[in-house]
């Protein structure tokens, strides 16, 4: 544990000096810089910069969670981006033909983005049992189809013409998800949390997630202690599936109130909650912090870029070394080997 800490330590004095680095090369004033990325993340007239934080991290921490089920398994999921779109795209299909609102209307919807997205992240583990593709391999190139069958759906046929974009109708409000009372930050975080907590009880609480525990530390010892790792990797993979739909429709009924092609992918939501969940080493409660840790850097580049001068790449240039720090300290190998065993 201490030497864990040093580690960390260690590592966060050098992303300062780098950051600092990058704050002189761009001859701006290093505490008004500072001051800037400050306010830009927590900052703002009634806090709206921080709401804009808080609304980011909801998404970024809902991919880390995706992430962190199917890792402690041993999948090493990396398809969150395509389920991600999947569900948007599920749930944007569904809230446009639903004849019905109100709160009904947006559980449904949600709940057809999570279908959509975990039978497509369980496509991953039957492309392994049926044809012996990796995890790795099955997730990550189900993001093509994933994008592609998006950009048709949304320049064709759902397409709202007269908008002259890529995008799908706006969806009717009564299915928007509410604001906060005096602010414009929709109750999608909530839902967030709320998978949080679930999500927490069952890594740490229930048989289900000890068994995915045991799956993802040895499969071997799962095999020879009776663990169906078969049914249980499937149902990891559709669980990881699930809650990146969720991530998708909150977007779509919270933020956008339509799908727009690429609004999903661009912003790295996917990407951005795996690297999250790896910096905590896969830690449930931690992942929480750790979302809302890349939020608060994205949105205080932006506040850099406003007041200061800086440009906002410096906070991808500073993720990116994270990235690098995160990669030395993952193992080498995931278990992958879920077509083994009952």
């Amino acid at each position: 544990m201490t030497q864990r800490l040093y580690s960390l330590l260690a590592a966060s004095i050098l992303l300062l000096i780098i950051f600092a680095s990058l704050i002189w090369l761009a001859d701006a004033d290093f505490f008004k810089s500072i001051t800037a990325f400050f306010k830009g993340a927590f900052g703002g007239r009634k806090y709206a910069y921080l709401l804009v934080t808080i609304s980011r991290a909801a998404l970024i921490t809902g991919m880390a969670i995706a992430a962190l089920i199917a890792f402690r398994a041993g999948l090493f999921n990396i398809g969150g981006e395509g389920q991600l779109v999947i569900g948007g795209l599920a749930s944007a299909f569904v809230a446009i033909n639903l004849p019905f609102g109100g709160p009904a209307g947006i559980f449904l919807v949600l709940l057809a983005g999570m279908i959509a997205a975990g039978v497509w992240a369980m496509l991953a583990g039957i492309m392994k049992l049926w044809l012996g593709v990796p995890i790795l391999v099955g997730t990550l190139l189900l993001n093509y189809p994933a994008r592609y069958i998006a950009s048709y759906f949304v320049s064709h046929p759902l397409r709202d013409i007269a908008s002259g974009m890529p995008q799908t109708h706006l969806i009717e409000k009564s299915l928007w998800l509410p604001l906060l009372p005096g602010t414009r930050l929709d109750i999608g975080f909530i839902f967030i949390l709320f998978i949080f907590c679930i999500v927490l009880i069952y890594c740490y609480r229930t048989v289900g997630g000890y068994e995915a525990k045991m799956t993802g530390l040895s499969i071997d010892f799962a095999n020879a202690s009776g663990l169906k790792t078969k049914k249980i990797s499937l149902k990891t993979l559709a669980l990881s599936g699930a809650i990146a739909g969720l991530v998708g429709a909150i977007a779509v009924l919270g933020i956008h109130h339509r799908f727009t092609d690429g609004m999903l992918v661009q912003p790295l939501y996917a990407w951005t909650g795996i690297v999250a969940a790896l910096m905590v080493s896969l830690i449930p409660w931690a992942v929480l912090p750790a979302g809302f840790f890349f939020a608060a850097i994205h949105s205080g580049a932006s506040g850099m870029e406003r007041t200061a001068d800086v440009p906002k790449e410096i906070a991808i240039i500073v993720q990116g070394m994270i990235i690098l720090f995160v990669a030395s300290k993952v193992p080498t190998a995931f278990n992958q080997n879920i077509g083994s065993g009952k």
